[in-house]
């Protein structure tokens, strides 16, 4: 079977930046954009919760989804997440997305709703019928209340339009048999940062990333010694990835990010409310863990 769509590479999960008036800055989004590029990675994912689209109006996500796809090269993957709580909103920031020009979309179960498995089967569905995009599931369930459970993929294994699945419950096994269930079917994605390189080797060919705002250059190395088949190398690379990908899963995972982007002479500004600012200590822990990657 031929995907619709192959993912390959390290596919940022986009921070959004915001000035100090709290609209978007795009001056500092491009050179955030043109960094990325000159690390390596693959393509573009705006719009996820890592862009806290959820503190976004819809006017704001079309304007960030227009801005990065007026500055994607066509050999750049595009992958727009167009979550939101209603199946009908699901569909409106869809279509905006295909609009655009974007032919992939990313979509976790709608938060706090907490549908049942043959609820999210309908909803899915339903968004295929809507808009003729692909999709990428997205299994967060710590953070979204819902899993995607096989009974879910079984169901979508045939259908082409269901091209992969960014699998962030933090379990290998439940990746191995994604890897195993669905091989040539639903892509295994990478979405736990801290185990990826387990998950390139259970046959994870693309990484949609967080982390990779503020280590691009480290998580694109990582992937290129694993592609050439220095796995030596890349456990060595793994290995300093690991002590900062830890302490982001710890909390405060955005204003994180956004932290690690500043030590990098990246200007990103604040998280908006509720996410509130780091503490002393937290930017301590994390500036420290953070030192040998941006040494390296």
């Amino acid at each position: 079977m031929s995907y619709n769509v192959k993912l390959t590479g390290v596919l940022p999960a986009l921070v959004t930046p915001f000035g100090d008036d709290d609209r978007i800055d795009f001056k500092a989004f491009e050179r955030l954009l043109t960094h990325f590029r000159e690390c390596g990675v693959t393509g573009w994912v705006p719009n996820g919760s890592t862009g806290e689209y959820f503190s976004q109006s819809t006017a704001e996500r079309r304007s960030v989804l227009q801005f990065v796809k007026d500055f994607a090269n066509p050999n750049e993957l595009l992958i727009a997440g167009t979550n939101a709580p209603a199946t009908r909103e699901v569909i409106e920031q869809t279509k905006i997305a295909k609009d655009i020009g974007y032919d992939t979309v990313l979509l976790a179960p709608p938060f706090y709703t907490r549908p049942t498995q043959v609820e999210l089967i309908r909803h899915y569905e339903a968004v295929l019928d809507a808009v003729d995009v692909n999709i990428v599931l997205y299994s967060y369930p710590l953070k979204d209340g819902a899993d995607i459970s096989f009974e879910l993929m079984d169901h979508f294994a045939d259908n082409p339009r269901i091209v992969g699945i960014k699998e962030s419950s933090g379990s290998l096994q439940r990746a191995i048999a994604i890897s195993s269930r669905y091989a040539g079917k639903i892509q295994l994605i990478s979405g736990s940062d801290d185990i990826a390189l387990d998950f390139m080797f259970w046959g994870a060919d693309a990484w949609i990333c967080g982390p990779s705002n503020c280590m691009a250059r480290a998580c694109c190395d990582l992937d290129r010694a694993y592609r050439s088949g220095d796995l030596s190398k890349a456990r060595e690379m793994m290995r300093t990835l690991y002590g900062a990908m830890n302490i982001l899963e710890s909390g405060k995972f955005v204003q994180k990010i956004k932290y690690g982007c500043e030590l990098q002479g990246l200007t990103v500004g604040q998280c908006r409310a509720p996410l509130g600012p780091l503490t002393d200590e937290e930017k301590a822990e994390f500036r420290a863990a953070m030192e040998p990657i941006l040494l390296g």
